[in-house]
């Protein structure tokens, strides 16, 4: 294949993948816009590297004119999830789309590879075909240590190393657990977190509105009031003062509105 075709083959699989991250960022904050746990944690994506690419087509004896038939992963995303269960979430969210078209799905989380490799692959078709890996933050930080040392090594890695690179997967596999086992815990934490940071938005917010139609030295009292309570990192007392809150800026606005449509009458 001629050295120029290579940036035709491949720009069409960057758009797509810059395409799908912001599809699956989208996905994320639909659920953080509902105030609702998201099972995705973070995206990335990628477009496998020219080297890359021929060392697989020469690894796999693909031919170079083959390789987008033959090779299913120039393209990637990969989705990190908290917990093991939000994985079967997002592969359900994946299956329900009507814009994604699943072509063939790989559980190396019920069957870990032999290597110790553990993540859930879903394979679009091959309209333009984009390999999506689904990890935890665990699975995540081994598959990429992994990857380097199977680069380093390409298949001789040391037996030795092989066998401690066993040993972490496994370590990995019982941390999983061990956070499965804890998650309503680690979720009321996150939740209680997101709450307070909303919250502390909607006051913010409110006494920024109340500054444009309120007198100054009230607003900087409210403002106090608020670094105090603040302070004692309570929060039934941050509920209660934005709902307080709420009804001052409500009164004031109605008082605004009041004010111009008054204005208006007396010009007309």
């Amino acid at each position: 294949m001629e050295i120029q075709l290579w940036r035709e083959i491949l720009e069409p699989y960057g758009q797509a993948v810059d395409e799908l991250v912001v599809k699956f960022n989208h996905i994320k904050q639909e659920y953080q816009n509902a105030r609702m746990y998201s099972p995705i944690e973070s995206v990335s994506g990628r477009v496998k590297s020219i080297s890359s690419i021929m060392e697989k087509t020469q690894r796999k004896n693909v031919r170079i004119e083959e390789l987008e038939d033959k090779i299913e992963d120039i393209a990637g995303i990969r989705i990190i999830c908290q917990f093991v269960e939000d994985i079967n979430t997002v592969v359900k969210i994946i299956r329900k789309r009507g814009d994604l078209e699943v072509k063939q799905e790989k559980d190396y989380i019920t069957n870990s590879k032999p290597s110790g490799y553990r993540s859930y692959h879903i394979y679009g078709p091959k309209k333009l075909e984009v390999e999506i890996q689904i990890r935890t933050l665990a699975m995540n930080f081994w598959s990429t240590i992994e990857h380097s040392l199977q680069y380093k090594y390409k298949e001789h890695m040391p037996e030795e190393l092989r066998k401690r690179l066993l040993s972490a997967a496994d370590a990995v596999g019982v941390l999983d657990n061990e956070m499965a086992s804890v998650r309503d815990e680690i979720m009321d934490a996150q939740n209680h977190n997101r709450q307070k940071a909303n919250i502390i938005a909607d006051i913010v917010r409110s006494i920024e509105e109340l500054y444009y139609v309120a007198n100054k030295r009230e607003v900087e009292k409210i403002q106090d009031e608020f670094y105090k309570i603040y302070k004692q990192n309570d929060m039934t007392m941050l509920k209660r003062f934005n709902k307080q809150l709420d009804i001052i800026a409500e009164t004031y606005r109605a008082q605004s509105l009041n004010a111009r449509s008054y204005s208006v009458i007396q010009n007309h």
